[in-house]
């Protein structure tokens, strides 16, 4: 036990920070949950005005899922990539979803605002662990080799681009997005090699 908490004290210090947030917004009233949520999204608005921080912020509050499945998910995806790869390597996975993701969305929404190509909702409501969740989720499946890599990441994609069709919400494009990102990232030699000396397996070749 005092070896798995060493290494995976990355993922302990992330989920301790999630259930103090999310216990201390239990505890508050319901306008004071809402005016923190509005205060730490990450929108267009607060890039509009330099709330940068909001790109951190945002992913201390679950969200979208219940408190206890949220948390759940994170301890679990980020637990095993850091017992894989270590915890440099699975926070610099899940904080390079989060923010990848989230800028290419709302900075897409910022750009079209800017530029008045489309009326864009300002101060929408976009906080979660989805984004860092996905990309890291999808970056263990696309090392993982054999019938993961085959079947479970498509599955992946395929069930968040029907999510994305049916609700045709922002979140579900950044999702989708996710597994992209952490597609990419998996043919990176940071990653690559690091999991194949982990499994004790020849390095998979980089993706083209």
């Amino acid at each position: 036990m005092a070896r798995g908490a060493r290494r995976l004290w990355g993922t302990g210090a992330y989920v301790v920070a999630l259930v103090v947030t999310a216990c201390w917004l239990a505890g508050q009233p319901a306008a004071e949950r809402a005016r923190f949520v509005r205060h730490n999204s990450s929108n267009v608005h607060h890039i509009d005005v330099g709330k940068w921080w909001t790109l951190f912020t945002s992913g201390l509050v679950v969200d979208g899922v219940p408190v206890v499945v949220g948390i759940g998910a994170v301890a679990a995806v980020l637990g095993c990539a850091e017992w894989r790869w270590g915890t440099a390597r699975a926070l610099g996975v899940f904080l390079y979803g989060h923010l990848a993701a989230t800028l290419l969305t709302e900075g897409t929404l910022w750009v079209a605002h800017a530029t008045r190509v489309l009326h864009v909702p300002t101060r929408a409501r976009d906080v979660g662990i989805s984004y860092g969740l996905v990309t890291t989720g999808a970056c263990l499946l696309a090392l993982a080799g054999g019938r993961l890599r085959r079947h479970a990441l498509p599955l992946l994609a395929v069930a968040l681009a029907v999510a994305c069709a049916v609700d045709q919400a922002l979140a579900d494009a950044g999702h989708l997005i996710s597994v992209g990102l952490g597609v990419l990232a998996a043919g990176t030699p940071w990653l690559r090699d690091r999991a194949a000396a982990h499994s004790g397996r020849v390095a998979a070749p980089r993706w083209r």
